[in-house]
């Protein structure tokens, strides 16, 4: 019994270990994929593939402990930044049903973090159509999501903006968070508008 419980002691601790380092390389590197966060962390640490690994929520956790302690001031002015551009996107793309989710929305946003706007079109091309006519350049980023019709990434007065465009179906179906398990936030503009009055901007 003794063994047993030293093995989860020492579990416990490498998952907080790894969870910790994540979070720190989310926070400074700019590393915003939970999964590569943590699997790059785990490297770090000599941990094998068949160590648990911290879940999500996990290094959130220590992500936004990470932030108050270091980045505080600089990570609420990103944070608010990336909510007034994400904003401004949406008003003008808001014939595309824009939602606000990632860190922008839940306030774990970094220095290096894009705003994250989820849009619904029939075709991803009306939304380059859209751009194009108000003279915004675009690039076309890889798929990595079910259902997603393609990724468009744009610069809005320098800070980086995530346009994930999907069929006008997927908005009635309840979003997932990056592991899959529960519901992942997302905001419409009023919400975004709330947001931004919270915090006296």
């Amino acid at each position: 019994m003794p063994r047993r419980k030293s093995a989860t002691s020492a579990s416990s601790l490498l998952r907080r270990a790894i969870a910790s380092a994540a979070a720190r390389l989310m926070a400074e590197d700019g590393i915003t994929d939970y999964g590569a966060a943590k699997r790059k962390a785990a490297r770090g640490l000599g941990a094998g593939d068949g160590d648990a690994l911290p879940a999500n929520e996990e290094i959130e956790a220590e992500l936004r402990s990470w932030q108050s302690l270091y980045q505080e001031d600089e990570q609420r002015e990103r944070v608010h930044d990336l909510r007034a551009t994400a904003l401004e996107v949406m008003q003008l793309l808001r014939e595309f049903n824009p939602y606000l989710t990632g860190g922008a929305l839940d306030g774990t946003a970094g220095r290096y973090s894009a705003a994250e706007i989820e849009l619904f079109a029939d075709s991803s091309k009306d939304v380059e159509i859209a751009l194009l006519s108000h003279g915004i350049a675009y690039d076309v980023m890889d798929k990595r999501k079910p259902m997603l019709d393609s990724q468009l990434a744009i610069d809005w007065d320098d800070i980086p903006v995530l346009l994930s465009i999907y069929p006008p179906p997927a908005e009635r179906q309840q979003p997932k968070t990056h592991h899959g398990r529960h519901s992942r936030r997302r905001a419409r503009a009023d919400v975004v508008i709330d947001l931004l009055r919270e915090t006296g901007s």
